[in-house]
């Protein structure tokens, strides 16, 4: 008789304000190569310095063919993820992206241990994800932040790293 399957599970409840992010990095182009590769150790180091808040980041292969990798992040709170997302080295990561995605198609999935999930899609040349599904629209007034798209209450912890106003004048 084979032996019974090794079933675990966790215990979350000290993780009340958990989120978890998928993020993935697509090229479309020959030229996004190099933007994906450049990327690697600068997000290496952003992890190694232990950002406040990040529980665990692991490293996905999305496809090989096109290239297509990822992350998934475990937060403690959206509070924290906000506060690195929008500081150095993310802050100037996302302002240099946005004016050129180098060949490359961005994007992220949020979900919520309290309810809730978010997303945005960026220069992606193929839909994924909640694309696939749910109705599109632009990433625009009250869907242009990630705080915005989830309804997080209370005061964002900085500024966004690229105002909507000048993003789309």
């Amino acid at each position: 008789m084979p032996p019974r399957v090794d079933r675990r599970t966790v215990d979350l409840s000290a993780y009340p304000d958990l989120v978890v992010i998928y993020l993935g990095m697509r090229v479309n182009r020959l030229t996004g190569l190099k933007t994906l590769f450049g990327f690697g150790p600068k997000i290496a180091q952003s992890v190694e310095a232990q950002p406040d808040g990040l529980l665990l980041h692991e490293n996905l292969l999305w496809s090989l063919l096109p290239p297509h990798v990822g992350m998934r992040q475990y937060w403690r709170d959206f509070a924290s993820l906000e506060r690195w997302a929008r500081s150095d080295p993310h802050r100037e990561w996302w302002q240099r992206f946005l004016k050129d995605s180098g060949g490359t198609g961005f994007w992220h999935e949020t979900y919520f241990m309290r309810g809730g999930m978010e997303a945005v899609y960026d220069d992606m040349a193929n839909d994924l994800g909640f694309l696939r599904f749910a109705p599109q629209q632009p990433a625009r007034g009250p869907m242009y932040s990630a705080r915005d798209r989830a309804r997080q209450t209370g005061e964002p912890t900085a500024p966004l790293p690229v105002d909507e106003r000048g993003y789309y004048s």
